[in-house]
């Protein structure tokens, strides 16, 4: 399941010999495209110019989606509030891409969620809000497609309660649930990847931008740094695309300035608490006095976020301060009957979204649109945008390096490729429990499965079925198996502990003790497939026990800069090489 069955392109696996071959071929090939950036975009990007038949090449200075695309709110989304800025064209745009997401694209990944959106006036606002959630739901069936999600409803305060028994009466007169769609966002980002991958990208993490190659004014290339291996090359390429989101001014100043896109960073961060601490059979959305504020559903766990506050310091390790994570319980807790404290919260991450500079220092007014330039022959710039719309960025940065390159370009088709594991998924659901009975694995571990991987569970069946003992789940993380944190090594491109229990599970935001207890279980299974010794694996569990502990002192410091010289404490772990 590795390959396409439809395509019988390449291989979809990301794993360390796949690695090797990348960066061996990044020093010997020019590529069409090389791609900075393993983050949504960047991975977008990637893919939308392997479908065109361009050759790719893509890098990224730490693991894949290790910034902004891993600590979003997780939701495929239209925006409801841009409606109130007459962002049509934002919101229809992300709404189609919403559609395409949860019924072509990826509907192994992207899933519909409810949300109850609490009135406080018995007349205005219902109308006003209602009004809204009606032409949310009209853009959504623009283009002729379906919507893929139900139509919202009106309740009375009573039918409200019924779904969502937490809310305190006296906060709210009425609610409108509408639904949107969830999506894990870092496993989304790997996923697009390996379709890029199938479809001849060649990919390395952990491959940071020393610089860029010149010919004169024209931008041919990069000069690496194996970060694993800590050797240099470089990597001839006809055309360069910068997606790295709020690193975008880092890699704009190797050009020699500011350039025509200027990002600024905004903070949001996001707490993860028990189900049973908010009793709800829905998501809850909130207005605050400057944003909105998201109750996500995520698994045995609820999502709660987010803020938007302008960052200025390490732009790697956003830290969430006790100022910020007050600030989320104190929202919440004003419509909860039974508030939430400081004990109630499991885990907590923080993220930077790339805004355009606009007019206002506020960074909830700056654009969430996306700009593409190209400020030197060469060298393609592409930032803003949401997580969404990032088919549509990725269209639109490859559409400017067709313009720049030789030859006709055929026209984006990523609106009708499915990304691997999603092609015939249905069918794969339908099938789950003769699947389970055939692999002995219980039928909720393969829905699990199938949630996660679609039809490359396979892959994961096969694993439990030639070592059975990875069927079984970790302990003291055991919504996982075994099997996911070798596969996380052999197939998703996982370079180290911190890869696989932030990233390709969320062990390290959905448990008490952030992961650290299960730590030693998990670097025990990836050392014999990344060929760890016993000094490095030791070093992967310390290095893990104190980012954890480096993440805990900063959410006790009352401030930005506080929180951020405690998270700074945990260093990162390349290179490997010891």
């Amino acid at each position: 399941m590795t390959g396409s069955p439809v395509t019988g392109l390449g291989s979809s696996r990301l794993g360390p010999a796949e690695r090797a071959a990348a960066l061996d071929r990044m020093g010997r090939e020019e590529f069409d495209v090389v791609v900075v950036g393993g983050g949504i975009v960047g991975a977008g990007a990637a893919l939308d110019a392997a479908t065109r038949g361009l050759t790719v090449a893509v890098v990224e200075a730490r693991d894949f989606a290790s910034g902004t695309s891993s600590r979003s709110s997780k939701l495929i989304h239209g925006g409801l509030r841009y409606l109130e800025q007459y962002n049509f064209d934002l919101v229809r745009e992300a709404l189609t891409e919403r559609s395409l997401l949860l019924q072509q694209i990826a509907p192994h990944l992207v899933r519909p969620v409810p949300f109850l959106l609490p009135t406080t006036h018995h007349v205005w606002e219902r109308a006003y809000f209602g009004a809204g959630v009606a032409l949310y739901d009209l853009l959504s069936l623009q283009m002729g497609m379906s919507r893929g999600v139900p139509h919202h409803r009106h309740l009375t305060r009573r039918g409200a309660l019924r779904l969502a028994p937490s809310l305190r009466k006296d906060a709210f007169t009425g609610a409108i649930q509408y639904w949107d769609a969830q999506v894990d966002d870092a496993r989304f980002v790997m996923t697009v990847l390996r379709t890029a991958a199938e479809y001849g990208a060649q990919i390395a993490s952990r491959t940071q931008v020393l610089g860029l190659l010149r010919e004169g004014e024209r931008v041919t290339g990069l000069r690496i740094r194996d970060l694993e291996g800590n050797t240099t090359s470089e990597v001839r390429a006809k055309q360069v695309v910068n997606a790295t989101g709020v690193w975008t001014d880092d890699i704009q100043e190797l050009v020699g300035g500011r350039g025509q896109i200027h990002v600024k960073a905004s903070k949001g961060i996001h707490l993860v608490v028990p189900k049973d601490r908010i009793h709800s059979s829905t998501g809850i959305i909130l207005r605050t006095e400057k944003s909105v504020l998201f109750v996500i559903p995520w698994g045995r766990h609820w999502i709660i976020g987010t803020t938007d506050t302008a960052w200025d310091l390490d732009k790697a390790h956003p830290a969430a301060s006790k100022a910020d994570i007050e600030y989320v319980l104190d929202h919440v807790n004003a419509v909860l009957n039974t508030p939430l404290t400081h004990d109630d919260v499991e885990g907590v991450y923080a993220g930077l979204r790339p805004l355009l500079t606009g007019e206002t220092e506020e960074t909830s007014k700056l654009s969430r649109e996306h700009v593409v330039a190209h400020p030197v022959p060469g060298l393609v710039l592409v930032a803003g945008g949401k997580y969404t719309t990032y088919r549509v960025m990725a269209k639109d940065a490859i559409d400017a390096v067709a313009h720049g390159l030789d030859g006709k370009i055929p026209e984006s088709c990523t609106d009708r490729v499915p990304l691997v594991g999603g092609d015939a998924f249905q069918a794969m659901w339908n099938a789950r429990h003769r699947l389970a009975a055939r692999s002995g694995v219980h039928v909720a571990r393969v829905e699990h499965l199938l949630h996660r991987y679609g039809t490359l569970t396979d892959d994961l069946l096969e694993l439990i079925s030639d070592k059975p003992d990875l069927g079984k789940p970790l302990s003291g993380a055991d919504d996982y198996l075994r099997a996911e944190v070798v596969y996380a090594a052999t197939h998703e491109g996982a370079r180290h502990l911190n890869d696989v229990l932030a990233r390709r599970t969320r062990i390290s935001i959905e448990t008490w003790d952030r992961g650290v207890g299960v730590a030693q279980e998990a670097a025990d299974l990836l050392a014999p497939v990344l060929g760890w010794s016993k000094k490095q694996r030791d070093r992967e569990i310390e290095y893990y026990r104190k980012r954890v502990e480096a993440e805990r002192a900063s959410q006790t410091q009352d401030d930005d800069q506080e929180a951020d010289a405690s998270r700074r404490g945990a260093p990162d772990i390349v290179p490997t090489a010891i």
